[in-house]
């Protein structure tokens, strides 16, 4: 009788012991759940703020009216929101940063996935990685001192801060996401496509210009919309140097005009202007305007690159997205556009004899291509791809350079370590660096567990189906949101609605929601390298879907996870967009003693040191130094990671 109580006993704390598991496996599942499906949630707020401070404006002016009007005059005696001048300012801006930035990005692809040697190969991609996390502050600083004056002198004008200086700095910054993604898509080309041109005695630049790129034509066209969505998104840089004229050039082509974008409206009046008003409305309105812009372009790359990869893990029997005859007819139509609008750029902006030099280099090479011969063809072809390389190579060593040999001067024991002083001419900088790291480790508490939370859910606990497309179109529409958006929804809802105020916590959250979808890209992607046995082994042997988790798949993905973290630390630190109407103030002599006061920060003092501080030549160095080698730090530390485990994974 005893035994059997006994048993009875052991049998009932069994039993519970089972049900704890299970009750607990359920409750880890939905806390992942509810950390992916937190994305969605955001992307919901966002669209929720902006139409709501934004709705009035379009009942009180119209839709059309505010669309299409002529004139942006918001403080006029009668106030005038038409946004048309805004409009065709950010996609001019944007055109003409394309047709600098796409054939510079295309050649240096080219040359690094298929001339380039391995060792090159690894100097040159990390090369164009930190060209990438360069921040854009100093990128408008460095249009802002160097090339706007370059403009004015070559030109002979009054001020360089013109469409063509937005456009070069934005085809600048737009490099390294074309370059990248358009290597990517070259180096995915089947290698049996290389090797059957090459059997039939196709050159090498034969199976290049018609084998290799025109396979990769969906994957290059999704890299150059993704290009196209990064310069419209831009807010800092291009409000440095485009003039911020609210005008439409007149003649339109006319690349020496002021001009002014959505995004530098928003940069520029959003700080001035009364809460509430008709104004502040109309603001709002613009913003609502730039997500959807922003959207449809990053969705329309997002949902091409899927399209590639699914066919990719399909093999070969997937109808084309873009067909021969398609592909062909893209290449005539591209052909045309960029002949006509390098035309109107040569006419209305080089002198006449650069204008005719070039103008008679096409014409020869048009009309003579077809005697050359095959050697020759590939020779020039070559020259061309190495040259857009060096460009791409020689940008970043002149920024670097100019930055360094100017900010050395500016360094010192006192810079790094004092108060500033005399509205920044004088004294250091350190408030502003203990501010930015402030906000960068603030924010990444944040978004570290939501991210590996929602990758955990996405990669471990759920297939393809309805809710896991909606939380992968929720972090995509994350991903492709305009920093100065997240700036105003920070502002709306943390600042103004939840009555937080400007302040070092309203800094960490919007920071945090900006990098959200890189921790969760990274993560995810380190999870999906793991191999499936090492989930069924773990299984097999009694483990729980937790256990395995936690014991067995996340320990070899902590690389790729402390990857995506520096990435986003680095990304994090050199914005100024998110943080300059949630957190910031110009000058401070003490640190912040509360998450709840405001905090210095090394980007935005830097941009009021370049924009409205005369006289402060040696600290604006000095500061753009100092933010650069911290952020090209964090992008080095993830990039020494990555290698340092990719070699141990091949060793």
């Amino acid at each position: 009788m005893k035994f059997m109580k006994k048993m009875d006993r052991v049998f009932h704390a069994s039993e519970g012991t089972a049900r704890f598991s299970v009750l607990k496996e359920q409750s880890i599942k939905i806390i992942f759940f509810l950390t992916a499906l937190f994305a969605v949630i955001v992307v919901s707020f966002i669209l929720l703020f902006l139409l709501e401070d934004g709705y009035p404006i379009f009942v009180e002016v119209g839709i059309p009216n505010f669309l299409l009007g002529p004139d942006w005059a918001p403080t006029a005696f009668e106030p005038l929101y038409g946004i048309f001048p805004l409009i065709v300012g950010t996609l001019l801006v944007t055109i003409g940063a394309m047709l600098f930035a796409v054939p510079l990005s295309i050649g240096c692809a080219i040359y690094i996935s298929e001339l380039a040697s391995p060792r090159t190969k690894k100097i040159l991609k990390p090369a164009i990685e930190l060209l990438a996390g360069i921040p854009s502050v100093v990128y408008g600083f460095f249009g802002l001192i160097v090339l706007t004056n370059f403009i004015r002198v070559t030109f002979d004008i009054p001020t360089g801060e013109t469409w063509l200086a937005a456009s070069v700095l934005l085809g600048i910054m737009a490099l390294p996401t074309i370059i990248s993604v358009s290597e990517d898509a070259i180096s995915s080309v089947p290698h049996e496509y290389k090797e059957g041109s090459l059997a039939i005695g196709a050159t090498q630049w034969q199976t290049i210009s018609r084998v290799m790129v025109p396979a990769a034509l969906s994957g290059i066209a999704a890299a150059i919309i993704l290009g196209i969505g990064r310069a419209i998104g831009e807010t800092m840089a291009v409000l440095m140097v485009a003039g911020n004229a609210a005008i439409i050039p007149d003649p339109i082509w006319n690349i020496l005009s002021s001009i002014r974008t959505l995004t530098a409206t928003l940069g520029i009046e959003m700080g001035e202007v009364s809460v509430g008003s008709e104004h502040y409305n109309a603001l709002f309105g613009i913003s609502v305007v730039l997500l959807v812009i922003t959207l449809i372009i990053n969705l329309s790359a997002v949902a091409i690159l899927r399209y590639l990869k699914e066919g990719r893990a399909k093999g070969p029997v997937r109808k084309p997205l873009i067909t021969s005859a398609t592909k062909e007819s893209l290449s005539r139509f591209a052909e045309i556009i960029g002949i006509s609008l390098l035309l109107i750029f040569l006419l209305a902006a080089t002198p006449w004899w650069l204008a005719a030099l070039v103008l008679l280099t096409l014409w020869a090479w048009y009309f003579g291509r077809d005697r050359l011969s095959r050697k020759h063809i590939q020779t020039i072809a070559f020259g061309l791809v190495g040259l857009a390389t060096v460009i791409v190579i020689a940008i970043l060593v002149i920024i670097l350079q100019d930055i360094i040999i100017n900010g050395l001067p500016a360094i010192s024991w006192e810079f790094i370590t004092q108060s500033p002083k005399d509205l920044g001419r004088a004294g250091g900088i350190f408030p502003a660096i203990i501010g930015t790291l402030y906000l960068v480790m603030g924010a990444i508490a944040i978004a570290l567990p939501l991210g590996v939370g929602a990758a955990i859910y996405l990669v471990e606990y759920t297939r393809e189906g309805r809710i896991t497309r909606l939380i992968r179109t929720g972090v995509d529409l994350l991903n492709g949101t305009p920093s100065i958006v997240f700036g105003l929804f920070g502002f709306a809802f943390i600042v103004m609605y939840l009555n937080v105020g400007v302040s070092l916590l309203a800094g960490q959250v919007t920071l945090a929601l900006m990098v959200l979808p890189t921790v969760i890209r990274t993560t995810e992607e380190s999870l999906k390298n793991i191999p499936q046995s090492l989930r069924e082994g773990s299984l097999a042997l009694g483990a729980t879907q937790w256990q395995t988790i936690n014991r067995v798949i996340i320990p070899p993905a902590v690389p790729g996870i402390v990857t995506g973290a520096i990435l986003s630390i680095g990304r994090a630190a050199g914005e100024t967009a998110p943080i300059m109407f949630t957190a910031v103030v110009f000058s401070s002599r003490f640190l912040p003693t509360s998450e709840l006061q405001p905090v210095m920060a090394l980007p935005y003092h830097l941009f009021i040191l370049a924009t409205n501080v005369p006289g402060s030549s040696t600290n604006k160095y000095g500061t753009a130094l100092v933010l650069l080698l911290l952020v090209i730090g964090f992008y080095s530390v993830a990039i020494l990671v990555r290698t340092h485990f990719q070699n141990k994974a091949r060793g």
